[in-house]
């Protein structure tokens, strides 16, 4: 999610899922449509687990009806003044992921209009919260962004683990919200810190003004990476321009590809990604203004697009969107709103 933006609707969201240990007190109306803002998604045994930024949870047997369940703990005991100053709860944009029978969930508190911003991790062995071995375990500080000192910004994290030939697996971290773009950097294997020695590449940027200060957003409107491999190919997903606007959001997402996850990343043109490339995948249709941080996964022997849209039908309200990916005879994705 992006800060160089109205923001008025976001900070109410994340207010209202703001979390504790107990069911938000307040919840959206999803009478037309489900309420969501940065969606991801896995599925433990025959259940979907959706989850979004403030830290709400639902979960669904058919990726249609959704249930709002327990939030994830949010009050983050690492985060103090030093890191997020006057920081008050709460964190933006999660990814889930799993490896060798545990769930991994990154996620990023942050100041509005700053790149005062983290990106941490806690893990679960189970999202079943009937299940007694249930309990969040949160480890801290994965990366850190600070004004002034790093020309990126520290969310909108999603990770992928790299399986090679003899079991070994490699976790990169790709995030990043305007200033210089998305980064990806090399984990450590226990998928909680960086490797070391510390392993960086740009992977993707859009032009910006020059002469904005560092410590400005700038114009370089991109965020929300997501990695997605499928045959040969490593698939970076991204989201351009702006959120967060209701009616005006301008959200849309674009795609390039390489042969190696540590990129560079092409778009259907040719165009590289960290020069400002990307070949259009959705955006602004009869139903959505905007269309954006997205993510992709295959479930049951098909592909799903999943994302947040500013509904034309609603007031611009944030919803859940989830469609089937299909793909051209070159193997580039397409996503379909008739």
């Amino acid at each position: 999610m992006n800060f160089n933006k109205g923001v008025s609707f976001l900070f109410l969201l994340v207010s209202f899922f703001l979390t504790t240990n107990a069911q938000p007190q307040w919840k959206p109306d999803d009478s037309k449509g489900f309420v969501a803002h940065d969606p991801v998604m896995i599925k433990q045994d025959s259940t979907f687990f959706l989850f979004v930024t403030g830290g709400g949870v639902a979960k669904s047997n058919d990726l249609e009806d959704w249930t709002r369940i327990k939030s994830v703990p949010g009050k983050l005991e690492w985060v103090t003044d030093d890191i997020i100053p006057g920081y008050r709860g709460g964190y933006w944009a999660p990814d889930i992921q799993y490896l060798d029978g545990t769930y991994y969930l990154y996620y990023s508190p942050s100041a509005f209009a700053k790149n005062t911003s983290a990106i941490g991790v806690m893990t679960n062995t189970t999202l079943d919260q009937n299940d007694s071995d249930y309990k969040w375990t949160d480890h801290g500080m994965i990366v850190q962004s600070i004004p002034g000192r790093d020309f990126w910004n520290a969310i909108d994290a999603n990770v992928y683990f790299e399986r090679k030939w003899g079991g070994e697996t490699t976790g990169w971290l790709s995030f990043g919200s305007f200033w210089g773009g998305i980064k990806l950097v090399k984990l450590a294997p226990d998928m909680k810190s960086l490797a070391e020695p510390q392993e960086w590449y740009t992977i993707a940027k859009q032009e910006r003004t020059f002469g904005m200060p560092d410590t400005d957003p700038g114009d370089g409107t991109i965020e929300a990476p997501f990695i997605y491999r499928r045959h040969q190919y490593y698939y970076l997903f991204v989201s351009l321009d702006y959120c967060c606007r209701g009616l005006d959001s301008s959200y849309n997402v674009v795609v390039g590809r390489s042969r190696t996850i540590e990129g560079p990343y092409f778009d259907k043109d040719g165009v590289p990604m960290y020069a400002g490339g990307g070949t259009f995948v959705a955006g602004e249709n009869e139903d959505y203004a905007g269309v954006g941080h997205c993510a992709v996964y295959d479930f049951e022997g098909k592909t799903y697009f999943v994302a947040h849209g500013y509904d034309k039908h609603d007031e611009g309200k944030s919803k859940l969107i989830i469609k089937e990916i299909g793909w051209d005879r070159a193997e580039w994705p397409t996503v379909d709103f008739k």
